[in-house]
């Protein structure tokens, strides 16, 4: 199996386009694609999986010790022809050395692309280039360069001679099938019309103007690895939100409650009229703010606030956390939590942490874990059983709902770095579904 690492010299440079446009030249072409991002994205993997056909993965460093990040490669890696990973930021960006792509790509001995945006520049690549080979040890096989205009090809290519690298190709500027953005993130897939004929136009660019055989002939190693599986616990039923409005949900976290037991049942919170049969819950994030419906669905709120309340066990990140607020906006939600959750004119919290518990709760006191946020919205009861850190820029803060029952926040986790959260999830569902069985006998 190959494998291979799309990133970028900074954040927007079109690293999410040139992985699609090459991902889905591979798939024409018939091979089997495995996808992955570099970090905790939601939106970018939405993109993979519509333009490879299969589900995509995050590689998180922040997240994974290298054994883990092995073990995930593995899993999820196993079946396929090549395996594609779109990197995060910038190659070398992360929190004080750990999640970044550059930090993925030595774990797991993975060749780089490097997207360079050409836009403006001529001369000024060749500098680029170099001071990316050299500032650190890496694996940088070659560039490809975006919005490079036909006149500067035979340019670049001597420059990539110049510093010793390989010149893969380019994309030229198609401002059509770019993807659009709003100051709360990325534009999801589904919002766009036509991403199938744009993905399509994206394949025979890349295959135009990228060398895609000399992608596939790049040399490379796999460390050997045991594919990463969670321990199984005993069998329950747990509830997952799923639709338009709640739609972050990292697929490992669903394959880490299964492997320890749970059956999954999903349901939409815009839709449904209330919760299917199940031992707990599980809402996930998304933007319930763009989604006024999830407000209408009276009998839903109702039926999530009834059994949240009543001891249900339950996991709540981000746009989960705010659907169990009194209201978003000015729009009723559950009503578990006896606060609001409104619209700021910034971002408000945005990065990694790792979260200690201060209480003995859903987790035990003194249990850490890593986590991640990214939001515009705040509440006016964010909860203060854990603290979160930022140890290299000197910041903490107290959040997090968490009671026998319920974990609620805004930050978002990620189960494989979770141990203890996720068998007290498992657990509690458990006993929870038992303790039903008896009260009905």
């Amino acid at each position: 199996m190959k494998k291979i690492m799309i990133s970028g010299t900074m954040s927007g440079c079109g690293k999410t386009t040139v992985t699609c446009a090459v991902t889905r030249a591979l798939v024409k072409r018939g091979l089997r694609v495995s996808s992955f991002k570099c970090g905790p994205d939601y939106i970018d993997p939405m993109f993979h999986r519509r333009v490879t056909g299969t589900d995509a993965h995050n590689l998180d460093s922040f997240f994974c010790d290298d054994d883990m990040l092995r073990g995930i490669f593995a899993r999820y890696s196993q079946d396929a022809d090549i395996s594609v990973a779109e990197g995060v930021m910038g190659f070398y960006d992360g929190a004080n050395g750990a999640g970044s792509s550059h930090s993925v790509s030595q774990c797991l001995e993975m060749p780089v692309i490097a997207v360079i945006d050409a836009k403006g520049m001529s001369e000024s690549i060749g500098a680029v280039m170099k001071g990316f080979l050299e500032y650190k040890p890496n694996h940088i096989a070659g560039f490809i360069f975006n919005r490079l205009p036909e006149s500067l090809i035979s340019q670049t290519k001597h420059l990539c001679d110049e510093v010793g690298t390989t010149y893969f190709g380019r994309l030229p500027k198609c401002d059509d099938i770019s993807v659009g953005s709003r100051d709360l993130g990325l534009i999801t897939p589904d919002e766009i019309q036509g991403l199938e004929a744009k993905a399509d136009r994206l394949a025979r660019l890349a295959e135009e103007n990228i060398d895609i055989d000399r992608i596939l002939s790049v040399d490379t190693a796999l460390p050997v690895c045991a594919p990463a599986k969670a321990p199984y616990i005993g069998r329950t039923v747990i509830a997952v939100s799923r639709d338009e409005a709640f739609c972050f949900m990292y697929p490992e976290n669903i394959d880490v409650i299964t492997d320890m037991g749970a059956e999954i049942r999903y349901f939409s919170p815009l839709r449904d009229k209330e919760l299917p049969e199940c031992d707990a819950l599980y809402l996930c994030g998304g933007y319930p703010e763009l989604h006024p419906g999830f407000s209408a669905n009276s009998s839903m709120r109702e039926s999530v606030r009834a059994a949240v309340t009543g001891g249900m066990p339950c996991i709540a990140e981000c746009g989960g956390f705010m659907y169990l607020h009194r209201s978003i906006d000015d729009m009723p939600a559950a009503g578990v939590i006896d606060g609001c959750s409104y619209r700021t004119d910034k971002l408000r919290r945005f990065g990694y942490i790792t979260l200690t518990a201060d209480t003995d709760g859903f987790v035990k006191r003194g249990t850490t874990f890593p986590a991640h946020e990214f939001h515009y919205y705040e509440s006016d009861d964010c909860g203060s059983d854990m603290t979160a850190d930022k140890p290299w820029k000197g910041i903490s803060y107290r959040c997090i709902h968490s009671s026998e029952s319920l974990f609620a926040g805004f930050p978002h986790v990620y189960l494989y770095a979770c141990p203890d959260l996720a068998e007290s999830f498992i657990k509690k569902s458990i006993a929870y579904g038992q303790n039903r069985t008896d009260n009905r006998t």
